[in-house]
């Protein structure tokens, strides 16, 4: 099965599910890319614009990416669940995002499985504990395995990081990012 099949079937799935209005973002970049890159879930501006990481922590991924001589071109690059979760703001009663709950992960999950069989990338980058935790066979935290190469159980070849928005809202992490990405760029010459 090709990609674009599959996402025929992921659509056609969330159609008869509680996901039916939702809309997804599906993965892009290349089949068959090194690297595929998983999120945890689309944003507002994912939503909007049908591409993964393409709003503010799309930007932090993309000049991280270009530190180390990663071009977004040469990743495929999606997420574990395709679409917003949201939840209503009690301020101003607008879609807020937020993080997946369980039944959007087991809904998706399956998908994402398939997506990476599809691609067979030699490394799976994982973007905060939710990617990290849907390509694993136990649960793992970020912290315990951020910044090196990890066998999850499921795949052997992981490299966790924490999520880019991570960086927006505690700027502490930043050097902590930047030194696992300048492990990532070590192992890929390696």
């Amino acid at each position: 099965m090709e990609i674009a099949g599959l996402n025929d079937e992921i659509l056609e799935n969330m159609l008869k599910s509680e996901y039916a209005e939702k809309r997804p973002v599906f993965g892009f970049g290349p089949v068959k890319a090194k690297i595929a890159l998983i999120g945890e879930a689309p944003g507002a501006d994912e939503e909007k614009q049908g591409r993964p990481f393409v709003g503010k922590a799309g930007k932090n991924l993309t000049e991280l990416l270009d530190t180390i001589g990663l071009k977004r071109e040469e990743i495929y690059i999606t997420n574990t669940v395709k679409i917003r979760p949201t939840k209503i703001s009690p301020k101003t009663g607008k879609d807020l995002n937020r993080a997946p709950n369980t039944n959007e992960i087991a809904f998706f999950k399956p998908f994402l499985m398939r997506e990476l069989e599809i691609i067979s990338p030699k490394f799976v980058v994982t973007l905060g504990n939710v990617a990290l935790n849907a390509v694993s066979d136990k649960k793992v935290s970020i912290g315990e395995c951020h910044g090196k190469i990890t066998n999850t159980g499921l795949y052997i070849n992981v490299f966790a990081l924490y999520h880019p928005a991570a960086i927006i809202y505690n700027q502490s992490l930043k050097e902590i990012y930047l030194d696992d990405m300048n492990s990532l760029a070590a192992i890929l010459k390696g």
